[in-house]
């Protein structure tokens, strides 16, 4: 009882006895960050499309400043211009009279603090999912829920993939990104499991077709932020370019990426 005593009030001593270290942390002139993803979600004329920017901040910020005052445009080759209007100072910008066209190529331009950065890609088209299979009792740990979404994938035709799977009503977020070098033609399915599941929660499933770059840059994203919880948008070990350049400045290169893909969208419910 005594040796018992003694480490408790050790312990103590220990805690009572913490110094408080400031961290200086040199700091870099903020960057644009461009979160521009076009979505033409199955069912829907695809007309309302919005376009984010926000600047990076300090590593201890919590918060993200909007890149305000922006001039945002997205052209076709068929010479529409849709103009998107900045929400109230948010940094979010909205166009409600875009036009998808599969295989079209779209052009962003976005004008801020007297900088011109662009970028292009192509609306990528994407097959529906199928149908959804449950397994309960998954996982190593043999409490998991295993969800599998499956769709078909086209023949001798590239293809590549984004799965996002969310729970209605949450924040939670699971992004997987596939190809098909090994599955052409075949039907094939995209993969999630929860442990935290349970009967009647609702989840969304959206399958994006994406392009060869956009794989390579979200799967770089997704390995990077494998250890840690939470988004790959947050802060990373390396920085890793999108396809958005800064024509006026290439030096001060943004963050990001510009995205247009067809969405197949499946709603399932939980058993």
């Amino acid at each position: 009882m005594k040796k018992l005593i003694y480490i408790v009030v050790i312990g103590l001593y220990m805690t009572s006895c913490e110094d408080v270290i400031d961290v200086d942390l040199k700091t870099a002139e903020p960057r644009l960050v461009i979160d521009a993803s076009l979505n033409w979600f199955n069912e829907t004329l695809g007309k309302k499309q919005l376009i984010q920017l926000t600047l990076t901040a300090p590593y201890f910020n919590s918060n993200i400043p909007p890149a305000s005052g922006a001039t945002v445009t997205v052209t076709d080759l068929n010479n529409n211009i849709f103009n998107f209007i900045e929400e109230e100072n948010t940094g979010i910008y909205i166009n409600n009279t875009f036009i998808p066209v599969i295989n079209g190529t779209y052009n962003l331009t976005i004008s801020y603090n007297n900088e011109i950065y662009t970028a292009t890609e192509r609306l990528i088209p994407v097959v529906p999912i199928d149908f959804v299979e449950q397994k309960d009792n998954g996982g190593f740990s043999g409490e998991e829920t295993e969800i599998k979404a499956y769709y078909t994938d086209p023949e001798n035709i590239k293809n590549y993939y984004l799965f996002e799977f969310s729970i209605f009503d949450s924040n939670s977020l699971n992004l997987e990104v596939y190809d098909d070098e090994f599955t052409d033609g075949n039907q094939i399915f995209g993969f999630y499991s929860n442990e935290d599941l349970s009967a009647g929660d609702q989840l969304i499933i959206r399958n994006s077709g994406i392009s060869k770059r956009f794989f390579e840059y979200l799967n770089i994203l997704l390995q990077q932020s494998d250890t840690d919880p939470g988004t790959p948008f947050e802060t990373q070990p390396a920085t890793v370019r999108g396809n958005c350049i800064n024509q006026t400045n290439p030096e001060n290169y943004p963050l990001g990426y510009f995205k247009v893909s067809e969405v197949s969208v499946f709603t399932y419910t939980i058993k």
